[in-house]
């Protein structure tokens, strides 16, 4: 917790996961101890194998740990059931892939539109929201299209407002920029930090592009499965 009393969007205390390959238990995660604030980006670097998808995994409740704890907004989910945990992944994490994974028959806007009215809201607000935050990211032209008709980085770029349609806390990015080229990738991670500042969003963003890394808020590695921080 920061020294001005301000809660983490997210916070790993402790945390531990293994997993066994044949005889043999790989210790991924060895007391993981982590915290990210409201509006902070932080770039997590590591080589394959480290661990990155991993601490993403259980950072973002799709993976339980084998000890230690995960909070997310200063709530413990340590003794929550599997229904606790997706309610609170649905409300409070958004994900972005390297691959945008984003529903082909709809349009740019119906698939910002869907995970909203899933949580519950009417078809008028989440349209509303999904045309301000397509707008936000650039593609207020682009509502009406389907993801075969747009680029690659659009398509990214829609998959980031997807991820951040139901007002998350915390947004956890896994090589969101690994798939495009070098000119599209920096656009689409401006946007993507751009809109992480203007919400007040958390994010965890995992990347192997140390010039994209640079410019966000911290850099922190993976090493012999703890966590340190670079700079």
């Amino acid at each position: 917790m920061s020294m001005s009393g301000e809660v983490p969007a997210l916070e790993l205390r402790g945390v531990e996961r293994s997993y066994q390959q044949g005889p043999t238990e790989l210790r991924i995660l060895r007391g993981i101890d982590l915290a990210v604030m409201p509006g902070q980006s932080v770039a997590l670097i590591a080589p394959s194998g480290a661990g990155k998808s991993t601490l993403l995994h259980t950072a973002g409740l799709l993976e339980r740990p084998d000890g230690g704890d995960v909070l997310i907004s200063g709530y413990s989910t340590a003794e929550l059931n599997d229904a606790g945990r997706t309610r609170l992944r649905r409300n409070s994490i958004g994900f972005v892939y390297q691959f945008h994974h984003l529903q082909p028959e709809f349009s740019a806007l119906e698939n910002v539109i869907l995970p909203q009215m899933i949580r519950g809201l009417s078809r008028r607000e989440a349209r509303q929201r999904g045309e301000e935050l397509l707008t936000f990211l650039g593609l207020g032209q682009r509502f009406g299209h389907r993801p075969n008709e747009l680029s690659g980085g659009e398509q990214q770029r829609v998959a980031i407002a997807r991820a951040v349609a139901n007002a998350p806390h915390l947004i956890l990015a896994d090589e969101p920029t690994g798939n495009l080229d070098p000119g599209t990738s920096d656009h689409v991670f401006g946007t993507l930090t751009a809109l992480v500042r203007a919400s007040g969003l958390a994010a965890l963003i995992a990347t192997h592009n140390l010039d994209l890394a640079a410019r966000m808020d911290r850099r922190v590695t993976l090493r012999d499965g703890h966590i340190v921080e670079l700079d």
